[in-house]
């Protein structure tokens, strides 16, 4: 920890050790998210199979009512969805347990953030946080000379990414229970992962920067 203190700009706020201004003018910082405890994960697995299945059900009640089938058909088959959709369910958390497993109980995000928009990047499972918070100290300008080798070195152990662009979000939903800030685009959901500490910070900065959301 000490040598993440002999550099200027590191921390946004007094108390502050977990955001970095790095030398590209990018705010990062690495969010551990504990699958077990914090359930905003699989919250949103929930949800988007919840209105595919909605979605379903009303596509099955339409064609009843147009084939002239009675609301007794209607109920039989709803029934048979509900049971569907039980299983289903049961075997989300399973799944969700087994990756919660494979990964260590953890998802570990690394989170980019500029004037212009904001990047989710989960790195892969073998990347532990001590590492990846090493490499933002690099960034932040212990050694400068060595960003380009650095920005390689995530990308190598990025698994899957998501952005955001400020100019296309329509909506910015703060969930402080779960260290969540959802920024909605059209066709783009990104959940950004923040400790309490640095919450408010990273929310007014995302909202204060998208025209299309009320301030």
């Amino acid at each position: 920890m000490d040598s993440q203190r002999q550099f200027e700009g590191k921390a946004l706020k007094p108390g502050s050790d977990n955001i970095y201004l790095c030398q590209d003018g990018k705010y990062r910082w690495i969010y551990e998210l504990n699958m077990y405890k914090n359930p905003a994960v699989i919250h949103v697995v929930f949800k988007i199979f919840f209105y595919i299945f909605l979605f379903v059900w009303v596509l099955m009640t339409v064609h009843s009512l147009w084939d002239g089938e009675g609301w007794e058909t209607i109920w039989t088959d709803t029934q048979y969805l509900g049971i569907f959709c039980l299983v289903f369910s049961v075997l989300i958390i399973v799944a969700y347990l087994l990756v919660a497993m494979v990964n260590g109980g953890k998802y570990v995000v690394l989170f980019e953030m500029d004037e212009k928009g904001i990047v989710h990047r989960q790195l892969k499972p073998q990347v532990k946080k001590a590492k990846a918070m090493g490499w933002l100290t690099v960034m932040a300008g212990l050694a400068s000379g060595r960003l380009s080798t650095v920005g390689a070195g995530i990308l190598s152990a990025t698994k899957t990414a998501s952005s955001s662009s400020f100019d296309f979000v329509r909506s910015v939903k703060p969930y402080r229970k779960w260290h969540l800030i959802k920024v909605n685009e059209p066709f783009s959901k990104n959940q950004v992962y923040v400790e309490d500490e640095d919450f408010d910070f990273v929310y007014d900065y995302i909202v204060s920067r998208c025209p299309k959301v009320k301030k």
